[in-house]
């Protein structure tokens, strides 16, 4: 009986240690041809709501984030040794400080001050993790320019966009319009930052090489700059190594 109370244990222990391994290996992309990734169905048990309104400073815009309300299962332990389970929900879907908005969005909403009207983002499924407005560009050129990381397809086809996806570099105007995309296709974003006395944003991307769907060593860093001075935002490529 021991014996096998021994082997039930090891084999539940094999089992649990297997799905971790998996969980940790999940590959950001999968590769079908021809390089196409899975459509994105909205939950429709999803209920959206839009945070409060932010204004970066200087501005004529209002900013709205929109994202799915936050619904937690909270256990709750009674007198007499019970327990039971209530759902409580998080109208808060989005954090703002030093000129940036973070959260995990799923679009945004822009309302010029003296407008009654609001315009999204954008139409397409996307997942924004991080909204920046360039304050020292402002300061310099007078530019109002927002900068996005994101996730815009489902790049591992599990069927939803999360953190699992690769993340994407954009940019657009503070009305939200000219939503642009910076980095490539099937690139990860590493990181971004500005330099002022050339006016031009700085990023990294890697690209899967060896398309292990997975993002190593043995992969290939490029290094890109847009010249904000250009009213395209023309990205270039550069060498530093």
């Amino acid at each position: 009986m021991q014996n096998i109370f021994k082997s039930c244990f090891v084999l539940l222990l094999l089992t649990f240690v297997s799905c971790k391994k998996e969980e940790a290996d999940k590959p950001k992309v999968i590769y079908k041809a021809p390089a196409k990734t899975q459509a994105v169905v909205r939950d429709s048990s999803q209920v959206l709501i839009a945070d409060l309104p932010v204004q970066m400073p200087g501005t004529n815009y209002l900013i709205y984030p929109i994202a799915s309300m936050n619904i937690y299962e909270k256990s709750i332990k009674s007198s007499y040794g019970s327990s039971s389970s209530n759902n409580e929900m998080s109208f808060n879907i989005s954090n703002y400080s030093d000129n940036e908005i973070t959260g995990y969005l799923q679009n945004l909403k822009f309302q010029e001050v003296s407008s009654d009207s609001l315009k999204s983002l954008t139409d397409k499924p996307v997942l924004i993790q991080t909204v920046t407005y360039l304050k020292s560009v402002f300061d310099k050129s007078k530019q109002q320019l927002l900068v996005y990381t994101l996730a815009d397809s489902d790049t591992n086809m599990d069927g939803k966009l999360d953190n699992n996806d690769i993340k994407s570099l954009y940019i657009s105007e503070i009305s939200g319009g000219n939503f642009t995309k910076l980095s490539l296709d099937f690139q990860e974003l590493i990181d971004w930052n500005i330099v002022e006395s050339n006016n031009h944003l700085y990023f990294r991307t890697i690209e899967d090489t060896n398309k292990n769907g997975k993002f190593d060593k043995n992969d290939i860093i490029h290094y890109h700059f847009a010249d904000l001075s250009n009213k395209d935002w023309k990205v270039s490529d550069y060498s530093p190594i």
